[in-house]
């Protein structure tokens, strides 16, 4: 056998010889032994469904003192935490612009008089007497409106929160004083669309807080805002809480639950439950003609040892379904199932 003969027997051999490796190997896939796992039959039942959410308290009302005209600042009354009435003077603003309307409006007055006897006598024309009255109306008008942006008062009770300017400068805009209502809180809370049917007006709510975590603070859902947003899947709900002794302020983290009434839901073992690696992402893993089936879930109220979970795509998990509760940790989605008792 010469040399070119002695390599085409030895490739052919070595082809053979991996083919039937392969096909060993598939085989040996194929015949893979079935994982054995527990199930537990599914079952709805009633639980007192609850949510907890999150958010942070506002005070009811907020002021920020900006007057709508420019100007020095000619005197501030208040300092930060400086407790105020409603119609209490917070600022003074630079006056000039207001005393010059004030003479024009006493000079066109005057005028005024002067037009509507000459108008009663037959004098002067209507159209006259109508122009004059019209410049006087709008002088009455500047008047006020300078006025309350010159002498600022506090529109409600509350606590002066910020200060940013002081006596003699130039106002620029942004907001001089900022007045915070904090004897009456409000707090907007964001609720899975899942639970609108459930949320209405003047439901009460629950308000915690860790600083003082053997407390509750009632609250009332003061509104329930009409649309769901796309991005979040959740719509908003606010919430009107009484803070007569002022223990909670505006900016405090809370907690807050919301009692939603008896619901059907699943409720499984909690180590039924098992987390994507590297994500957040939870899943269950059910029985389907001895396949194991992949199903993703979302997590709802936990009871001790057993949790609410809720199926990603409706109708994934339902009553009468096979949910594997013991060996799920091994499964991979599609592998064949030995079941035991």
């Amino acid at each position: 056998m010469n040399r070119l003969t002695k390599v085409s027997v030895l490739a052919l051999a070595t082809i053979v010889l991996m083919s039937c490796n392969g096909k060993k190997e598939v085989k040996q896939e194929v015949e893979k032994a079935p994982e054995k796992v527990k199930v537990q039959v599914l079952q709805s039942e009633k639980i007192a469904k609850s949510i907890e959410l999150s958010t942070t308290l506002e005070g009811y009302e907020t002021m920020n003192v900006s007057p709508s005209i420019t100007g020095h600042i000619e005197h501030i009354y208040v300092e930060v935490g400086s407790r105020v009435s409603a119609g209490q003077m917070l600022v003074r603003m630079d006056q000039t612009q207001l005393n010059t309307t004030r003479i024009n409006l006493n000079s066109t007055k005057v005028e005024l008089d002067r037009v509507e006897a000459l108008k009663a006598s037959g004098s002067i024309s209507q159209q006259v007497y109508d122009q004059t009255k019209a410049g006087y109306d709008q002088l009455v008008e500047a008047e006020k409106f300078q006025s309350q942006n010159t002498f600022v008062r506090a529109k409600f009770s509350g606590v002066i929160s910020a200060k940013n300017f002081e006596d003699g400068e130039m106002y620029t805009g942004a907001p001089i004083l900022t007045l915070t209502q904090i004897n009456h809180l409000k707090a907007i809370i964001n609720i899975p669309e899942s639970y609108y049917p459930m949320v209405t007006k003047g439901m009460k709510v629950d308000v915690v807080s860790e600083i003082y975590p053997d407390e509750v603070f009632p609250a009332t859902i003061e509104i329930v805002y009409p649309t769901i947003d796309r991005a979040s899947h959740t719509f908003q709900a606010k919430l009107n809480i009484p803070n007569a002794k002022e223990k909670i302020r505006p900016g405090m983290y809370v907690k807050t639950t919301l009692a939603v009434g008896e619901v059907d839901a699943i409720v499984v073992p909690y180590q039924s439950v098992l987390k994507l690696t590297g994500a957040n992402d939870r899943y269950v893993f059910t029985n389907k003609n001895g396949i194991a089936h992949r199903v993703p879930v979302t997590l709802g109220q936990r009871f001790d040892d057993r949790i609410e979970i809720i199926p990603t795509i409706p109708d994934d998990i339902k009553e009468g379904d096979e949910l594997i509760v013991t060996g799920q940790a091994r499964l991979v989605d599609q592998c064949k199932l030995e079941i035991v008792k």
